[in-house]
């Protein structure tokens, strides 16, 4: 991976990569971090985007280096046998805000040693506690390389894609759009590409996964009520806030996802989906409306109130009630609704066209 350096200020991503310990490391990201949200105002949203997830990719990798060596330290020795480390989610997507989470996995080698299952379950959660020490909050979902479901061997991997793609219940098919996502960060790249290519074929030899994959696409929650106005949080802490991550990110993500595996597109970022998907459908005004829409999206995910509670960074992920009430943030936000509710009911004519000619 390059060093990335802005010159658009003093922001030397590049340092990340020689943080020689885990309290150094920390230091650097907290650095980069201060440094980045300067920069918020004076960037496109994408670019500034890019930047942080080239931030989180090289702490990331750093992060595994040093894990690997402070294992060796404690007597655990080196690492068995190789092994990839990958990202899912908004990581695997090139989407993570300054604030978010752990989503993240291993795929080891399937080369015979008595001693790597042992070694890499130590790993995966020294691995996980240390990104922890570094300020991102472990996954509520618990997608991360110390649950036993995101880190296999190869083999193990590909047993259980075969398991989710031929159970199309709520919860395998979730599964699979999370590993739809999958992205590399470190280790042995041959690994992951040897899991991507098998994903694909799961893909291609299952086309029933697609009724399934879009009957979870388009489920979400209401945004927009009958008279075109946004729909807040009832109850709770949140209560007149409008939830961004659920109520208009999450809503773009799944859908583009969707229309990229129906055209076979194999990139994993949202930004590259689209514009993989408009240069195969030129003129699409849909999909032009969708990149702007998603765009607002990444910025409304950026600006949410966050916060930093025992060294970890989190996000509430909701737009407060005062800001709603400013005019400019809601007619942006009540265009890119409309554009989710446009793009929803395309899907769900799709659903249903596709379910009536189910045998």
């Amino acid at each position: 991976m390059e060093p990335l350096k802005s010159e658009s200020c003093d922001l030397d991503l590049g340092t990340i990569a020689y943080a020689n310990s885990r309290e150094e490391l920390r230091s650097r990201r907290l650095d980069c971090q201060e440094q980045l949200q300067e920069m918020f105002a004076d960037m496109p949203i994408g670019a500034w985007s890019a930047l942080v997830n080239e931030m989180h990719d090289l702490i990331a990798a750093r992060a595994v280096d040093i894990c690997e060596r402070e294992l060796e330290e404690a007597g655990y020795g080196l690492p068995p046998v190789s092994y990839a480390f990958v990202v899912f989610g908004s990581a695997g997507r090139r989407e993570s805000t300054l604030w978010s989470d752990q989503d993240n996995g291993l795929i080891i080698s399937d080369e015979p040693d008595a001693y790597k299952e042992a070694y890499f379950q130590i790993f995966g959660q020294r691995l996980s506690d240390l990104f922890e020490y570094l300020g991102y909050e472990k996954c509520k979902g618990k997608v991360m390389c110390s649950e036993p479901l995101w880190r296999k061997t190869l083999e193990g991997w590909k047993t259980q894609l075969s398991r989710w793609r031929n159970d199309f219940s709520w919860e395998p098919v979730r599964y699979l759009i999370i590993a739809t996502d999958m992205r590399y960060i470190s280790g042995d790249r041959t690994l992951s590409e040897s899991w991507k290519a098998f994903f694909g074929k799961c893909l291609d030899e299952t086309p029933e996964l697609a009724i399934a994959i879009l009957r979870n696409t388009v489920r979400h929650k209401a945004t927009l009520n009958l008279l075109g106005q946004v729909v807040t949080e009832r109850f709770g802490e949140h209560a007149g806030d409008f939830d961004v991550k659920y109520g208009v990110y999450i809503p773009i993500v799944n859908s583009v996802r969707y229309m990229a595996l129906q055209q076979g597109v194999k990139e994993s970022s949202t930004l590259k989906r689209l514009e993989r998907l408009m240069v195969l459908d030129g003129g699409n005004m849909l999909l032009e409306n969708v990149q702007r829409a998603f765009l607002t999206a990444l910025m409304l995910r950026s600006t949410a109130p966050h916060r930093e509670e025992r060294g970890i960074f989190m996000s509430s992920g909701y737009i407060p009630q005062k800001e709603l009430k400013k005019r400019p943030l809601m007619y942006e936000l009540r265009e890119s609704l409309t554009v989710v509710r446009r793009t929803h009911r395309a899907l769900q004519r799709q659903l249903r066209f596709a379910e009536r000619r189910r045998p």
